[in-house]
C-alpha cells in the first residue's frame, strides 16, 4: 500500500444542475412521506435550458403536486436567470402509479411494531452491493479531501445566497487536493474553485479571485488544523463557456454525483443513485447502514480507517455477504470484525427502516429531510441529525479493546 500520495475530491454547490435534480427528486420523496409515511415513490429528474423533466413511479397521492415542488426548489436554490427560473421554466412529467403487486407488502407496514421474526420475512427487491466508509482524518470520521470540498462548496453557495457576492450564480464547483505522508493528511496541495456569474460586468478575474479568497477560502480554513501554505496552488476562475452556469449551459440528472454524495472517491461507492427513492429501496438505505457500521468501528478505535461492503440479493432479508477492509489498520483480523457486525448490527431492510425511523424523518424536520441530504453529502453531515452518523454501537467492541 502506497503511504505517500496526493488525493483530490470534488464537491459542487446546491445550484449545480445535477444537485438541483437530486434536490427536486428528494423534495418529492419528502412530500410523499410527509402526507403518508408508508408511501412508495421513485423519482428521477433532468434539467436543461428552460426545461425540467420529471419521471416518477409512485403510489397514488393527490396531495403531491410535482410541478409545484420543482418550482419551489428552483427558487430556493436561487435561479432567477431569464432562461431558467422557477416561474417560467417548462416542466414535463411522466408519472405512473406503481402496480399493486409491487406495493402490497409494504402498504401500512409499521416497522416499529414488527417482531424480529416479522422483520426477517421482509426481503429486498433489488440486487445491489453498497459501501460504507470511515476514517480518523477528521472529527466527523470522513476523508479530509471531501470534507474540505464540501465546506468550501457550501460557503461558496452561502455567499451567493446572503448577497455577500451577489454577482455569483448558484452554480459552482470545488476541488481540493491533499498531500498525504505515511497515509495521513500532511498539507493542502491545491484548491480549485469554478464560480459561475450572472453579471458580465463583474467578470474581472482579479476581482473574482480576491472575493473568493476573502469570503470563501479564508473563513473555511480559519479553524482547520491543516491550512493552505505558501506552496498551495489556488486556482479561482470561471470557465468562459459556462460563465453564467446552471441548466442554461449544461444539463443535470438525478444520481450523477455519487462520489460527491459519499466519500469523494476516497472509498468505493455503489453505482446506484441515492436520491429520489423512498426508504424501502435497499440501494439507498443500505449505503446509510454501511456508513453507520464503518463509523462505529473507527469511533471505537478498532481501526484507523474502515470500509464495510454489504451485498444484497432479491428475495433475502439479510445481505448475502458482509466484508470489512481496514487497510492494515485494524486491531484484529477483518474477518473477525465482520462477524461482530453480523451479530450486533441489523442490516435487514425492515430493521434499517426501523432503527433509523426513515419513514417519519420528513415530518420531524422542518423543510423536509431527504431534500437536505441531496446537496453536500448523504454522510458525514453535522448540520442535520443523521441517525446513521451516531456512534452508539462502540460498546460492542469493548471486549476487543480490553483484550
Amino acid at each position: 500500500m502506497k503511504k505517500d500520495f496526493l488525493f483530490t475530491s470534488e464537491s459542487v454547490t446546491a445550484g449545480h444542475p445535477d444537485k438541483l435534480c437530486d434536490q427536486i427528486s428528494d423534495a418529492i420523496v419528502d412530500r410523499f412521506l410527509l402526507h403518508d409515511p408508508y408511501a412508495r415513490v421513485i423519482t428521477e429528474c433532468a434539467v436543461s435550458t428552460g426545461i425540467v423533466f420529471l419521471a416518477a413511479r409512485f403510489e397514488q397521492n393527490d396531495n403531491v403536486d410535482f410541478t409545484d415542488i420543482a418550482r419551489q426548489v428552483i427558487e430556493k436554490v436561487g435561479y432567477d436567470q431569464p432562461d431558467f427560473n422557477g416561474k417560467t421554466c417548462s416542466i414535463l412529467t411522466t408519472l405512473k402509479e406503481l402496480p399493486t403487486a409491487r406495493i402490497h407488502r409494504f402498504a401500512e407496514i409499521d416497522e416499529r411494531k414488527l417482531s424480529d421474526a416479522e422483520i426477517e420475512q421482509i426481503t429486498v427487491r433489488d440486487q445491489v452491493t453498497v459501501f460504507g466508509f470511515a476514517c480518523n482524518q477528521t472529527p466527523i470520521l470522513m476523508p479530509l479531501p471531501i470534507y474540505l470540498a464540501h465546506k468550501l462548496a457550501r460557503q461558496l453557495s452561502q455567499v451567493k445566497l446572503n448577497q455577500k457576492l451577489d454577482y455569483l450564480s448558484p452554480d459552482g464547483k470545488v476541488q481540493v487536493g491533499v498531500e498525504f505522508r505515511d497515509c495521513k493528511p500532511y498539507r493542502i496541495h491545491s484548491i480549485s474553485i469554478i464560480a459561475s456569474q450572472n453579471r458580465w460586468e463583474k467578470s474581472n478575474l482579479h476581482i473574482l479571485a480576491e472575493d473568493i479568497r476573502e469570503t470563501v477560502i479564508k473563513p473555511v480554513f480559519l479553524e482547520e488544523s491543516i491550512k493552505p501554505d505558501s506552496k498551495t496552488r489556488i486556482f479561482i476562475d470561471f470557465d468562459e463557456p459556462f460563465s453564467v452556469g446552471g441548466p442554461s449551459v449544461h444539463s443535470g440528472l438525478t444520481g450523477r454525483k455519487n462520489a460527491i454524495d459519499t466519500y469523494g472517491e476516497y472509498s468505493r461507492h455503489s453505482g446506484a443513485a441515492l436520491s429520489g427513492k423512498d426508504p424501502t429501496r435497499i440501494d439507498r438505505v443500505g449505503a446509510y447502514v454501511a456508513r453507520y457500521a464503518a463509523k462505529n468501528i473507527v469511533a471505537a478505535k478498532i481501526a484507523d480507517e474502515c470500509e464495510v461492503q454489504l451485498s444484497y440479493s432479491i428475495g433475502y432479508a439479510r445481505p448475502l455477504s458482509i466484508q470489512v477492509e481496514t487497510f492494515g489498520t485494524g486491531k484484529i483480523p477483518d474477518g473477525e470484525i465482520a462477524k461482530i457486525l453480523a451479530q450486533n448490527f441489523d442490516f435487514r431492510l425492515a430493521g434499517i427502516i426501523k432503527q433509523f425511523n426513515l419513514r417519519f424523518l420528513p415530518s420531524q424536520l422542518k423543510g423536509g429531510f431527504y431534500e437536505k441530504l441531496a446537496a453536500y453529502g448523504h454522510v458525514g453531515r453535522t448540520d442535520i441529525h443523521l441517525p446513521w452518523e451516531m456512534t452508539d454501537k462502540i460498546d460492542v467492541f469493548d471486549s476487543i479493546k480490553t483484550s
